[in-house]
């Protein structure tokens, strides 16, 4: 057969400088896994790689016989339209990625298979099935996630393309674990068994990232929370390349960045880094703080987030909004004297979601009627929320969000990172992407939002939940972003169930077998 793979890396197509610049990094590894899959089986594959309706690298023809789409939610609605175009040319269409695990039942009305973890063998089924499957698609979905996946010596001729557009700084994405051994009730990994995928394929990855000489690249670990084994994976690192010759850059739990563990990541030249703190009141497994709260909990991060930044110069730390632990300023104005206290921390600032079946917090949610129809297309953790806060009016919850960004990247916190970073070169690029992602795009999106909840009777309603109906600057916005695909979105794509987890009478997280 003729098989294409499309990766969505972005709901539409790139506007700001950041974006521009970053949006080729944006590639996930399970795509280019099904692509090297596909061809191992004797089948002839085409990769491309779409932000919105725009190509970005590769290409996929129309006259494939079966097309694989993966998709985060924020991108279902473009992966829609692209799944009706090509099946009224008889494509049989496939959906994988984190929207299928979460939205399982919506997405059978689209697609010929909805897939939610995925092995070679059951890859295999789909390509020796390979029948249409309409109205409703079959959910497939593998027991358990693979112990081993084809590294990026096998995966680079699909990988290639899109690094080769990224002209400023090109991550290539490698992988050693699947699955969390935290269980954050919010987290889609949460649910899913640790796996440490096998050494010798990261050691050959390294390997081959040395071989390729690709020019201003970085190795990025796609991993949930890497090096949870912390000395086999670094004894791994230690013998598969000379010391220093690849910069990492990778997300760990705060509870691993103890200094004797610092200092070997520096030794081994790791650059940047993604701990999480995600509330001040609640959440704390990851960083060996779950009794402690408030301000005591801000003196206590900053102070670790500064020592983990003398040696790793680029440190993101995550936060929620929104959690139900929140109540009133204070949980802003803390993350506000976070960011005094630890000024060369680059904060990652996210909004509550619960995205279907994805976590098992979201069940409750739903139980307590507090989910919204968002449209998909808005679930990006940034422009809105989609469950009811709990202790704010949505008025009040979006102004101090949007106070807290203002804070987090005015001019003068945006400065004092800049001077804080001891490498010059992610110094500037901390700053550009403060101004051009955080000010310029994300905390314009809050006070979109805002402006709209204040002015507009429709966002009023919707948020209140007096209608269902979509208002019409969110089909508006849709519609801009979907370009020429908005034509080929099906008729009744924008609305969905926000219950059916609750409604499918599953307590189960994952997505089990609903065919």
């Amino acid at each position: 057969m003729r098989i294409g793979v499309i990766d969505l890396l972005g709901k539409e197509p790139p506007k700001n400088g950041y974006s521009r610049f970053m949006r080729m990094n944006n590639a996930s590894i399970m795509p280019q896994v099904v692509a090297v899959w596909c061809e191992q089986e004797g089948h002839e594959v085409h990769m491309a790689y779409y932000s919105g309706p725009e190509l970005i690298a590769g290409s996929v023809p129309d006259d494939v016989d079966l097309l694989f789409i993966t998709a985060f939610s924020q991108a279902a609605l473009l992966a829609y339209a692209m799944s009706n175009y090509y099946r009224h040319r008889g494509v049989i269409t496939v959906l994988g990625g984190p929207h299928a695990r979460s939205y399982p039942e919506d997405a059978q009305q689209y697609f010929d298979y909805v897939v939610g973890m995925c092995d070679k063998e059951l890859l295999c089924d789909i390509l020796n099935d390979a029948e249409q499957h309409r109205p409703m698609g079959q959910y497939l979905s593998a027991a358990k996630q693979p112990h081993v996946l084809p590294g990026l010596r096998e995966r680079w001729k699909f990988l290639r393309p899109a690094m080769e557009k990224a002209k400023l700084l090109r991550l290539v994405p490698v992988i050693g674990s699947l699955g969390c051994p935290y269980k954050c009730s919010f987290c889609i990994d949460a649910v899913t068994p640790y796996v440490a995928l096998a050494y010798d394929v990261m050691k050959d990855d390294m390997r081959f990232f040395l071989e390729t000489r690709l020019p201003r690249s970085c190795l990025v670990w796609h991993d949930p929370n890497f090096a949870i084994r912390f000395d086999d994976y670094l004894d791994a690192i230690e013998e598969a390349v000379p010391r220093g010759s690849i910069t990492f850059f990778a997300e760990m739990s705060l509870a691993l960045l103890k200094e004797d563990n610092l200092k070997r990541l520096q030794r081994n030249n790791f650059k940047a880094i993604a701990p999480g703190i995600e509330s001040w009141f609640d959440i704390g497994d990851k960083s060996r703080m779950r009794n402690v709260k408030g301000m005591e909990k801000v003196e206590r991060m900053a102070e670790h987030a500064n020592l983990v930044n003398r040696y790793i110069p680029y440190t993101q730390c995550n936060l929620i909004f929104g959690l139900d632990s929140d109540e009133g300023p204070e949980p802003f104005e803390l993350t506000k004297r976070f960011i005094d206290k630890a000024p060369g921390v680059y904060p990652h600032l996210a909004l509550l979601s619960a995205f279907g079946r994805n976590a098992e917090l979201n069940l409750q949610y739903q139980r307590d009627g507090r989910v919204l129809p968002t449209p998909f297309h808005f679930l990006d953790l940034v422009q809105a929320m989609n469950v009811k806060p709990a202790n704010y009016s949505w008025v009040e919850f979006y102004t101090l969000v949007c106070e807290t960004f203002d804070y987090c990247f005015s001019p003068r916190a945006l400065t004092r990172r800049l001077l804080a970073n001891p490498k010059p070169l992610l110094g500037i690029e901390q700053f550009f992407r403060g101004v051009s992602s955080e000010r310029n795009n994300r905390l314009a999106r809050h006070r979109t939002m805002l402006r709209w909840l204040k002015e507009d009777p429709e966002v009023r309603d919707f948020y209140d939940g007096r209608t269902p109906e979509i208002p019409s600057v969110m089909v508006n916005t849709i519609r801009q972003h979907l370009g020429p695909l908005w034509e080929w979105l099906p008729e009744n794509a924008l609305h969905y169930d926000p219950n059916a987890y609750l409604n499918s009478g599953t307590t189960h997280p994952l997505p089990v077998a609903l065919v």
